[in-house]
C-alpha cells in the first residue's frame, strides 16, 4: 500500500475532518481567519490526524468523535508551527512564506494562542476525561520540548541521548497522543492503548530524524524551506552531533564552531564533512530502527486495511523526500 492508497482509504474521514477544521477555524476576527486558513491550507501532510483516524478505524470505532479529535490534533500542531517560526525567525515553510513573515510575529503568536484555546474548547466537547488528560499532557510536554530545544541552541556539547529526549517531547509526543486517542475512542484495553502510543512515539522520532537528514541531503524546493536552517539557527541535530563525535579533529571543530556561532556561511564544508563520516546514513539507520519498532508495536492489532495503512505510513516516514 502506497501513501496515496492510505489517503484514498480515508477519503471520507479526511473530508469530514477538513469540514470540521473549516468550521472550527471560523472567528469574527478577520485576521484570525486569514492567518488560520493560510497555514492550515498550506499543503501539510496531516500525518498526525491520519494516525488518529487510522488507529480508531483499525480498532473498529464507528462514531464521529475521531473527526473532531483529528481536527484538534491538527490545530495543536498548527499552533506549534506558528510559534516555532517566530522563535526560529523562519521565512519559508512548505514552500511558502511563513505567517510571521507575512503578518508579523505578534499576529502569528496570538493566532497560535487562538488555535491552542480553540483546540481545548473542542476537546472539552468530546466529554471524555481520558482524552482531556492525554491532550493536556501532550501540549505541556511539547512546550517543555520547545524550551529544551531553546536551551540547546548553540550547544555543541549536546549528545545523542539528550537530543533524542528533546525530539521525543517536541515532535514525537503529538504523534504518540494521536495514535493513542484512536484506541481510547475505540474503548480498547490499556495494553492496546499503550501499543498504539508506542507506535506513534517511534514513528514521530523517525519522522524528525528523517527531517534532520533531509536538511543536508535534499534541495530547498523539495523541502519547502531553506537548506541548513537548523545550522543557521545553531540547532544541534543528529547529523551534526555525529560529525562532532565521529569526525576527525578538523571536522568536529568545524561543526562545533558553526553551531556555537550560528549562520550557514560554511554549509558546503559542513555538508562535505557530513557526507565524509556517513552522518546521513547513520541518521537514516536510526530512523529506520524507530520505524521497525513502530511497526512491531502493531503486532497485536487485528489484520485490516487500516492496520496495513498504519504500516505504510510508518514506511513512508523514512522513504519521503520532503
Amino acid at each position: 500500500m502506497q501513501i496515496q492508497d492510505v489517503y484514498t482509504l480515508l477519503a471520507a474521514d479526511r473530508e469530514a475532518v477538513d469540514a470540521r477544521i473549516r468550521q472550527r477555524l471560523h472567528s469574527e476576527v478577520v485576521l484570525i481567519n486569514q492567518i488560520g486558513h493560510y497555514i492550515i491550507n498550506s499543503g501539510g501532510k496531516r500525518l498526525r490526524p491520519i494516525l488518529l483516524l487510522l488507529s480508531a478505524r483499525a480498532l473498529g470505532y464507528e462514531g464521529e468523535d475521531h473527526h473532531e479529535l483529528a481536527a484538534v490534533v491538527e490545530f495543536i500542531h498548527t499552533a506549534t508551527l506558528l510559534h516555532d517560526d517566530v522563535v526560529d525567525g523562519s521565512e519559508l515553510r512548505r514552500g511558502k512564506e511563513t505567517a510571521n513573515n507575512v503578518w508579523g510575529n505578534e499576529a502569528s503568536v496570538l493566532v497560535g494562542d487562538f488555535l491552542y484555546s480553540r483546540a481545548f474548547q473542542m476537546m472539552v466537547g468530546v466529554n471524555n476525561m481520558q482524552v482531556m488528560a492525554i491532550l493536556s499532557e501532550a501540549t505541556n510536554t511539547i512546550a517543555e520540548g520547545e524550551v529544551m530545544q531553546l536551551l540547546n541552541v548553540h550547544n555543541a556539547d549536546l549528545d545523542e541521548a539528550g537530543y533524542l529526549t528533546v525530539i521525543r517531547s517536541k515532535t514525537a509526543k503529538l504523534f504518540e497522543s494521536a495514535a493513542q486517542l484512536g484506541a481510547v475512542l475505540a474503548g480498547s484495553d490499556q495494553a492496546t492503548q499503550q501499543a498504539l502510543a508506542a507506535y506513534g512515539m517511534h514513528l514521530g522520532v523517525a519522522f524528525q530524524l528523517v527531517d534532520d537528514a533531509l536538511d543536508y541531503s535534499a534541495s530547498s524546493e523539495e523541502l519547502g524551506k531553506n537548506i541548513g536552517d537548523d545550522l543557521a539557527e545553531g540547532k544541534p541535530t543528529l547529523p551534526l552531533i555525529y560529525v562532532i563525535n565521529h569526525g576527525n579533529a578538523e571536522q568536529a571543530s568545524l561543526v562545533r564552531e558553526a553551531l556555537e556561532q550560528g549562520g550557514r556561511e560554511r554549509i558546503e564544508e559542513i555538508g562535505k564533512a557530513i557526507e565524509s563520516v556517513g552522518a546521513i546514513e547513520y541518521t537514516s539507520r536510526a530512523a529506520q530502527a524507530e520505524v521497525d519498532k513502530a511497526i512491531a508495536a502493531l503486532a497485536t492489532l487485528p489484520d485490516s486495511p487500516y492496520k496495513e495503512a498504519m504500516v505504510s505510513v510508518a514506511k513512508f516516514a523514512v522513504q519521503r523526500s520532503h
